[in-house]
């Protein structure tokens, strides 16, 4: 059964912050995800770290091809539902511009770094900043000019909060949930990090086919109908063949869950879901099992490994170590940014200047700014 009367209407929209003409043949979310796609700050996820770094293969994903992967199961999903597909895909495309450099060991380090002065680091407040302020493609307005609707559901995809207790995020309706295509990309993100993960782990030989059947439940039956449909391939294209249905079992359960949800929730329209007392994008039982296993099972074989815990520790003291230099000499800031600090306290400007950049350009610019902690080993 279709969603279709819980599609956020494209036509009600709460606008811009700068009014603007319609455009000839682009509804306003078409218009947003391709502003996304223009910003400079999705092209920079190219060189930020999803899992694996550069030193270890060039097969892994990065921060931009797990973006797409993840508009694309999210894309899937509001399609099979009957929601705005243009709407999903923007904040899908979006979702990630705020991290910065080395995953999430660099999101660590700032906002250890930031605590020092009472203040904080979070990758949505600062994608926020980033459509709101930093990218500069307009004569008329700064940023993207994004509309609300995407706006708050890039600060919302991932959790919920109430009033006064996120002061940056206080004008987006804190307290309501948001619409249902916003609430499906937290958990398309899931899918496509752990069934991204499981390949690259297993790409990089963390574990075989048979330690995923016996930590995963779910799994176990997808390999043995690979094995039997296909009894003489090699292990590596057995391996794609389970990957490819599993992300299948994910997806389907996400839009089944979700749709079971709604009609179970009692909620008639968008307004209804917004006042709900739960999210309702959610998994059905079974793949929810297997999301949580394989989630615990990529801790335990991926992510507390030591060659990447020793790689995290190094980039979080190397960020630690440009940040408190900038502090130091601030002189040392580009110019745009250093006349920043007239409007923004210092740690802040330092914190949005350490955040905006690629793994390359923090280590070329480390090796420039401190010279003897050239991290060309993370």
């Amino acid at each position: 059964m279709s969603l279709v009367a819980f599609r956020f209407p494209v036509d009600r929209l709460a606008g811009r912050r700068y009014p603007e003409a319609p455009h000839p043949f682009r509804n306003e979310f078409q218009r947003d995800r391709d502003r996304i796609v223009h910003a400079r700050a999705f092209r920079r996820l190219e060189d930020k770290t999803q899992v694996f770094g550069e030193g270890v293969s060039d097969h892994f994903r990065n921060r931009l091809t797990h973006t797409i992967e993840v508009s694309q199961i999210a894309r899937t999903a509001a399609s099979a539902l009957g929601l705005d597909e243009d709407f999903t895909e923007a904040l899908a495309l979006a979702h990630d511009i705020g991290h910065p450099p080395f995953a999430h060991a660099g999101e660590e380090a700032l906002n250890a770094a930031m605590s020092r002065f009472g203040d904080c680091f979070d990758h949505n407040l600062h994608a926020l900043r980033i459509v709101e302020y930093f990218e500069s493609r307009y004569a008329r307005f700064p940023g993207l000019n994004l509309t609300f609707e995407v706006r708050e559901g890039m600060v919302k995809h991932s959790r919920d909060f109430e009033p006064g207790e996120r002061p940056g995020f206080d004008e987006y309706l804190p307290g309501l949930k948001p619409p249902l295509e916003a609430q499906l990309i937290d958990l398309a993100d899931e899918i496509a990090y752990n069934s991204a993960d499981l390949d690259d782990g297993y790409s990089a030989g963390l574990f075989d086919l048979e330690q995923i059947a016996t930590s995963v439940p779910g799994y176990g039956l997808l390999l043995h109908d690979a094995r039997t449909r296909f009894p003489h391939v090699e292990e590596g294209i057995l391996f794609q063949e389970t990957l490819r249905k599993l992300i299948d079992l994910l997806a389907s359960g996400l839009i089944d869950g979700t749709r079971q949800a709604v009609l179970a929730s009692g909620c008639k329209d968008v307004g209804d879901v917004r006042r709900c007392d739960r999210r309702l994008a959610e998994f059905m039982p079974e793949p929810a099992a297997v999301n949580r296993h394989l989630k615990d099972f990529l801790l335990r074989r991926v992510y507390s490994i030591e060659p990447l815990q020793v790689e995290r520790r190094r980039a979080s003291e190397a960020i630690w170590k440009l940040f408190d230099h900038y502090m130091e000499s601030p002189h040392r800031l580009p110019n745009t940014h250093r006349e920043r600090t007239a409007g923004l306290p210092l740690h802040r400007v330092v914190c949005d200047y350490v955040a905006g950049m690629t793994d390359g350009f923090f280590r070329r610019t480390l090796a420039r700014e401190l010279p003897p902690d050239n991290l060309d080993s993370i």
